[in-house]
């Protein structure tokens, strides 16, 4: 059960990360946003980044082996990752619609796969 809340709090702790990173970059489309300048920018995305580490530390936390979770510390790193990528895919197409994901980008999701695979391994 630890491992579910580990994953569903990363998952929307790298929702907000996205938004964070990324989400700034269509704010010029948008009529409210399209005057503010880099510090405004930073510090909206900082308040978005907020939540992320809401979700974050409680997943970190919960999923470690060191405090009864069922994750060393190598495999939340990649979970992490893994989730981290895959919810930039899925932003990327749902919000820059002229992002295309390529054979190349699903390549090198088989690696991170095949990563997983190697780190999980006993």
């Amino acid at each position: 059960m630890k491992s579910f809340y580990t994953i569903g709090l990363l998952i929307l702790s790298n929702t907000f990360m996205t938004f964070a990173w990324y989400g700034h970059l269509k704010f010029k489309e948008m009529k409210w946003f399209e005057s503010f300048g880099l510090v405004a920018i930073v510090l909206i995305s900082w308040a978005i980044a907020f939540f992320e580490y809401c979700f974050q530390v409680p997943a970190n936390k919960i999923g470690y082996n060191g405090n009864g979770g069922p994750f060393s510390l190598m495999e939340l790193k990649v979970i992490q990752e893994v989730i981290t990528l895959t919810v930039f895919v899925i932003f990327s197409q749902l919000v820059f619609k002229t992002q295309s994901f390529t054979m190349n980008h699903l390549i090198g999701f088989a690696f991170l796969v095949l990563a997983v695979y190697f780190i999980f391994k006993n």
